[in-house]
């Protein structure tokens, strides 16, 4: 498995930006094949923080491609900030 991790600093509406993510970015992660999970966490101090996770380096890569993209079209104005993006293999899990 394989995931990326955005770290979002700034948002200047963390519940509009959430339910965006929700309505409109989930069914999108959903699409990217090898799809295992996504997660948006709101972490306070406007933070938030997004997971993805998938079974090939693929999925992984091109879910931060998705997002770009998807952050551009419909989020600039919330998360004014560019992410910080960690991606590699998962070594361990539960």
């Amino acid at each position: 498995m394989y995931a990326a991790v955005r770290r979002y600093e700034g948002v200047t509406d963390p519940a509009e930006a959430g339910r965006i993510v929700d309505e409109g970015f989930v069914p999108i992660m959903r699409q990217v094949p090898g799809f295992v999970a996504y997660f948006w966490v709101d972490a306070g101090g406007g933070v938030m923080v997004s997971t993805s996770v998938f079974r090939d380096r693929a999925g992984a890569d091109q879910s931060v491609e998705r997002a770009a993209l998807f952050v551009r079209d419909n989020l600039a104005r919330f998360l004014p900030n560019p992410p910080q993006v960690t991606a590699g293999k998962v070594v361990a899990s539960a």
